[in-house]
C-alpha cells in the first residue's frame, strides 16, 4: 500500500494527470476553462502530499489568493476599455498616430494604435474599432488592404499577450512571482520588435497575396463613426491619460524600489519607495485610471445615470468570467507546487543556472503553443502553462529574471491560431476574408509574432538578465526564542545567541 501511495504521489504522474484533465475537458468535453482548471486543481491536490483534511480547502484558499491579486485590476481594466471605446478616446489615439506618421505610413499608424490600445483593451474590441479605419484608408488609397488589417493584428495581438493589465500577462506575472512593473516594461520591450517583424511580414504578404476590400453587412455605423470630425472626440491628452497614467505609476514604483534596494541607497530614496509602493500599486493605479476613463466618457457622451450604470455593469460582467478563469489557473498552479513538481524538476538540473533556465523557457514556449493550438484561447494557454512552469521553477536558481519566462510563454500563446480561436474568426469576418485567406495570412502572422517574442526573450535573458536580488531569509525561530532567547545582532552572522 505504501509503494502504491508513493507511486500516486509521483510529481511527474501528478503533472501528467493535471494536464490531461485540463486538455481533455476543454478540448474533448468542450467544457468551460474555469470548470476544467478548478477540477484539475482539486484532483492534483488530492494526489499531492499533505493532510487529507486540507486537500480541498487549500484549493479554495489558493483560488481566493489568486482572485485577490488580479480581480480588481481586471475589473478596472474592463471599465477603462469600454469607456475608451464609447467616449471616442480610442478613436482619437488612432487619428493621432495617422497624423504623426502620415498616410504613407498608415500601416505603421494602425499597428501603433493597436499596440497602445491593446494594453488596457481586449484584442477583439480593438480590432472592431480599427477595421473601419483600415477600410476608410483603403477607400482613399485603393491598395494595401491586407497589409492594413494585418498591421492592426500585429500591434494589437502582441501587447494583448505580453503587457498587463490584460489578464494573460497579468496572471503570468502573478504565477511566476514577477513584479508587474517589470512585466509591463519587459513585455513592451519584447512586444515592440515582434510587432515590427509582424509589420514587415504584412508588407511582404500583401505583395504576394493582394486582396481587395469587400463590402460587409452591418458595418455602416462603425464606418460612419470612423468619419467623425475631431471636434466630436475628446482631446489627445485626456484620451491617452487612462492608458499612460497607470503605466507611469506602476513603473515608477518598480524603478524606485530597485534604487532603494541597491547598495548605498540614500534615505531619501528609501523614504520615497514607501510612497511609490502605495501610488504604484496596480490596484490603485487602475482604479484611478478607471475613474478618469469614466469621467471622460461622462463628459463626452453625457449619459444618463442609468446608462452609465449599465455600461459599467456590462464591463464588470465580462470581467467576472475572466477573473474566474485566471483565479482557477492560479489555484491549479498552486496545487502543482504542492505536488513538489519544482523539486523534481530541480533534481533533473543539479547545476541550475543557464541550462535549467533555457530548458524551462523552451518548455514553456512549446507547452503554451500546444495548448493554444489544441483549445484556441491564448489566455487559457498562457495561464495553464505559466502555472506549470511556476511549479517547475521552484527551487531552480535561474541566471535571469523570471519575467523572461513569462514573455517566452506569451510568445508560445501566439502560435497555432486557427479555426478554434475566436481571434481567427474576428479577423476573418470583420476583414471580409475567407477562411482559406485567413489561414494563409492571420495564422502565419501570429507565428511570426510568437517566434520573434520567444527569440527576443532568449536574447534579453542573456544580454540583460535583470536577475533579482535574493531576499535575506529571516532566522528560523526555535524553542530557544520562546524561552526568552533573542539573537545577538553583533554575532548573528555566526549564529550566536544571547539571553
Amino acid at each position: 500500500m505504501e509503494s502504491q501511495a508513493s507511486f500516486l504521489q509521483n510529481p511527474f504522474l501528478i503533472l501528467f494527470v493535471g494536464v490531461a484533465i485540463v486538455i481533455g475537458m476543454i478540448i474533448g468535453g468542450r467544457i468551460n476553462a474555469f470548470v476544467a482548471l478548478i477540477t484539475a486543481a482539486i484532483v492534483v491536490s488530492l494526489m499531492a502530499p499533505g493532510e487529507i483534511a486540507e486537500k480541498i480547502s487549500r484549493v479554495a484558499a489558493a483560488f481566493g489568493a489568486a482572485a485577490g491579486n488580479i480581480g480588481i485590476v481586471i475589473g478596472m481594466a474592463a471599465v477603462i476599455g469600454i469607456c475608451l471605446m464609447d467616449s471616442g478616446a480610442a478613436d482619437r489615439i488612432v487619428r493621432a498616430f495617422v497624423r504623426v506618421l502620415g498616410e504613407k505610413r498608415s500601416s505603421a499608424a494602425l499597428a501603433g494604435s493597436g499596440f497602445v490600445l491593446s494594453i488596457p483593451v481586449f484584442f477583439d474590441t480593438v480590432f472592431y474599432l480599427l477595421v473601419p479605419l483600415a477600410r476608410s484608408l483603403f477607400r482613399r488609397t485603393h491598395r494595401n488592404y491586407l497589409k492594413y488589417v494585418l498591421a492592426i493584428s500585429a500591434g494589437a495581438a502582441v501587447t494583448h499577450t505580453l503587457v498587463p493589465p490584460t489578464p494573460g500577462p497579468l496572471l503570468m506575472a502573478d504565477n511566476l512571482d514577477v513584479d508587474v512593473g517589470d512585466m509591463i516594461m519587459v513585455g513592451a520591450l519584447v512586444a515592440l520588435p515582434s510587432a515590427i517583424a509582424g509589420l514587415f511580414f504584412a508588407a511582404w504578404l500583401d505583395r504576394r497575396m493582394p486582396i481587395e476590400m469587400r463590402p460587409l453587412a452591418g458595418t455602416e455605423e462603425a464606418e460612419k463613426a470612423a468619419d467623425k470630425s475631431d471636434a466630436e472626440l475628446p482631446n489627445l491628452f485626456v484620451s491617452l491619460l487612462p492608458i499612460v497614467l497607470p503605466v507611469v505609476m506602476i513603473s515608477a514604483n518598480t524603478i524606485v524600489s530597485r534604487l532603494a534596494g541597491a547598495p548605498g541607497a540614500s534615505e531619501a530614496v528609501k523614504d520615497a519607495s514607501q510612497w511609490t509602493a502605495v501610488i504604484g500599486n496596480a490596484n490603485l493605479a487602475l482604479l484611478v485610471s478607471a475613474a478618469i476613463a469614466v469621467f471622460v466618457y461622462v463628459a463626452q457622451c453625457r449619459p444618463t445615470a442609468e446608462k452609465l450604470g449599465q455600461t459599467i455593469e456590462n464591463a464588470l460582467m465580462s470581467a467576472g468570467v475572466i477573473i474566474l478563469i485566471t483565479a482557477a489557473g492560479g489555484a491549479f498552479g498552486a496545487m502543482l507546487k504542492a505536488a513538489q513538481i519544482g523539486d523534481a524538476i530541480a533534481a533533473l538540473f543539479p547545476s541550475g543556472g543557464a541550462s535549467a533556465g533555457l530548458v524551462l523557457m523552451c518548455l514553456g514556449f512549446v507547452i503554451t503553443a500546444l495548448l493554444k493550438f489544441a483549445q484556441g484561447s491564448t489566455t487559457v494557454a498562457v495561464i495553464t502553462a505559466s502555472s506549470m512552469i511556476a511549479a517547475m521553477v521552484k527551487g531552480v536558481d535561474l541566471d535571469f529574471n523570471p519575467v523572461y519566462l513569462a514573455t517566452a510563454i506569451g510568445g508560445g500563446g501566439l502560435i497555432g491560431s486557427w479555426m478554434n480561436d475566436s481571434g481567427f474568426w474576428i479577423f476573418a469576418k470583420m476583414s471580409g476574408l475567407t477562411e482559406r485567406e485567413a489561414l494563409k495570412s492571420w495564422t502565419p502572422l501570429l507565428c511570426v509574432l510568437g517566434v520573434t517574442a520567444f527569440v527576443v526573450s532568449l536574447v534579453l535573458s542573456v544580454a540583460m538578465p535583470m536577475k533579482p536580488e535574493k531576499k535575506a531569509e529571516a532566522p528560523e525561530v526555535s524553542m530557544s526564542t520562546q524561552q526568552g532567547w533573542v539573537p545577538d545582532l553583533t554575532l548573528l552572522g555566526e549564529g550566536h545567541w544571547r539571553r
